[in-house]
């Protein structure tokens, strides 16, 4: 099993870019202790070399979700800043799980039910008494069309195949737009205060 982990300096001032990298560095280290496997998916660096804005972490093994949820949250780099003199010593940095991959929509055309029907307006007499129409459902996801643009049955069939199908990928790609919207949200969502964990190099 796998769970991915964004760890995110979220528009905090540089030290928390610097906080990422320390952050992530022990998250590492923890969880080759624990023989978890965590591998970085993705990386936005930092202004400063070695920093990170964010860091997505894919970590893999048998606890990985309970040591993920140990991780999730606001978490704390408790130092003095390394690049100006200042009092604060605390770097809050946001970690929540995402969805990386969406699964995309198994494509069977066993799984559409095709129904002959009529359909009224132009296209003179055969268009109206014969059923060359077709309604077309998928069940796995109740997509329906119907297609009348041809004299026949059997156009008509293919052309509803075609035009689920392109539905489907339709729908798997706004899926797919929208997981990697709420996961740059999550850039936004860092509480200061409170953290679940508070680490120091």
């Amino acid at each position: 099993m796998s769970v991915h982990l964004l760890m995110s300096a979220g528009r905090g001032p540089q030290e928390c870019t610097w906080a990422v990298a320390g952050l992530a560095a022990r998250l590492e280290a923890e969880a080759a202790r624990r023989h978890l496997t965590v591998h970085r998916e993705e990386t936005v660096a930092g202004d400063r070399p070695g920093t990170f804005r964010s860091v997505l972490l894919r970590i893999g093994g048998t606890d990985a979700q309970p040591f993920a949820d140990a991780w999730t949250g606001t978490l704390c780099w408790q130092a003095p800043s390394p690049y100006r003199s200042t009092g604060r010593k605390n770097w809050y940095v946001i970690a929540e799980q995402c969805s990386v991959r969406v699964e995309t929509t198994r494509f069977d055309e066993a799984d559409i039910e095709f129904v002959p029907c009529r359909t009224g307006g132009p296209g003179g007499q055969h268009r109206n008494k014969a059923s060359t129409a077709v309604r077309a459902t998928h069940r796995p996801t109740g997509t329906v069309v119907v297609v009348d643009t041809e004299r026949q049955f059997s156009q008509n069939r293919r052309l509803a195949v075609d035009l689920i199908r392109r539905k489907l990928a339709q729908g798997d790609e706004a899926a797919g737009r929208a997981a990697v919207t709420a996961r740059w949200q999550i850039h936004d969502d860092l509480v200061r205060g409170n953290p679940v964990r508070t680490e120091k190099p």
